[in-house]
């Protein structure tokens, strides 16, 4: 499937957005951990197969994420019609918000819908609607999605 995160197998323009933006947000934990709502967390804000006492190198660690942004990328782009017409700033802001939220999260929110009919702005303006983990307000998260909605709306003339 198409990304717009690698380029000739190599991460580039997109992508290097992408992974500085939300690694930055994420931060870089090198043991396994258990996050605001006790999900078992590492590297990048890694989930999937954490468990507790793990430990990792940042190589493996930024080896992981860069595979996991493509997987959470391809996701993201299959309930959006025309994603290569979103510009570089929404297009990271909206895997910004795959990432933390997953991709059924992402899917099935008002989003794609607002995307697809072309309303960027729409879009990016809902972005800090998805400041709650576990039905709770999380500070971390409101502040993210202000700088999503800021980077967002950067990219929309």
């Amino acid at each position: 499937m198409k990304t717009r995160l690698k380029v000739a197998g190599a991460i580039a323009g997109t992508g290097a957005l992408a992974i500085a933006f939300i690694g930055g947000w994420e931060g870089l934990r090198l043991q396994s951990y258990p996050d605001v709502i006790k999900v078992w967390t590492a590297c990048y804000g890694e989930t999937k197969n954490i468990k507790p006492g793990m430990k990792f190198t940042k190589a493996e660690c930024d080896e992981m994420f860069a595979r996991r942004l493509v997987e959470f990328e391809q996701g993201m782009r299959k309930c959006l019609v025309k994603p290569d017409t979103i510009p570089s700033k929404p297009y990271v802001s909206f895997l910004s918000l795959t990432y933390n939220i997953g991709v059924n999260g992402f899917c099935t929110s008002s989003l794609p819908k607002k995307i697809n009919a072309g309303d960027i702005r729409a879009a990016c303006n809902t972005l800090p609607a998805f400041n709650r983990a576990g039905g709770k307000v999380v500070r971390g998260l409101v502040n993210r999605r202000a700088e999503e909605r800021k980077l967002c709306l950067q990219g929309v003339g």
